[in-house]
């Protein structure tokens, strides 16, 4: 499905997150299950647990998009604008997009169709100039906070903390 959407700029918000549902974040609710179902907990917990790890997983990936526009390769651990290089349209690409206009909005659709980081700077600069990267951040945050929020089903614990804190973490990287 995701290479389906590689090189299409007209990729749509939806689309994009039927992809990490069905790429990261049923990844990271399968783990988090996992846990319920070695340790034989009621089907309740394990259908929090598996809650808590799908909206992880999606918080996760998208402060990752987020940071293919303003993290260094040394706090990413790859290159700024490799998910542009690809032509994949993530959330702070298809967000710039529909908020430019003219020669920006062609300059994006360009970037998509053909990949590349010929103008990774200025695209860079579109990205932040749209609100792309705080509007990504906040659909992060709130993934996270629903993260929580499937955790209060578990008794108190120190390991309820600590997949807490988790949550919390997956959104704290920045670049």
């Amino acid at each position: 499905m995701q290479l389906l959407n590689c090189h299409d700029p007209d990729t749509t918000e939806a689309r994009y997150t039927e992809v990490i549902h069905r790429k990261t974040a049923t990844l990271f609710e399968a783990g988090a299950r996992l846990g319920a179902v070695v340790a034989k907990r009621p089907a309740a917990e394990e259908q929090a647990l598996a809650a808590y790890g799908r909206h992880l997983g999606t918080a996760f990936q998208l402060i990752d998009d987020a940071l293919d526009y303003s993290a260094t390769a040394e706090e990413m651990g790859k290159n700024i604008g490799d998910d542009l290089a690809e032509g994949k349209p993530t959330l702070p690409l298809i967000h710039a997009l529909q908020h430019a206009t003219g020669a920006e909005r062609t300059l994006l659709r360009e970037a998509v169709e053909h990949g590349g980081l010929e103008h990774v700077q200025e695209i860079v600069k579109l990205v932040k100039k749209s609100g792309a990267l705080d509007y990504t951040r906040e659909r992060a945050l709130a993934e996270s906070a629903k993260a929580r929020e499937a955790l209060g089903i578990l008794p108190a614990s120190a390991y309820r903390e600590a997949l807490s804190d988790l949550a919390e973490f997956a959104v704290a990287r920045r670049g």
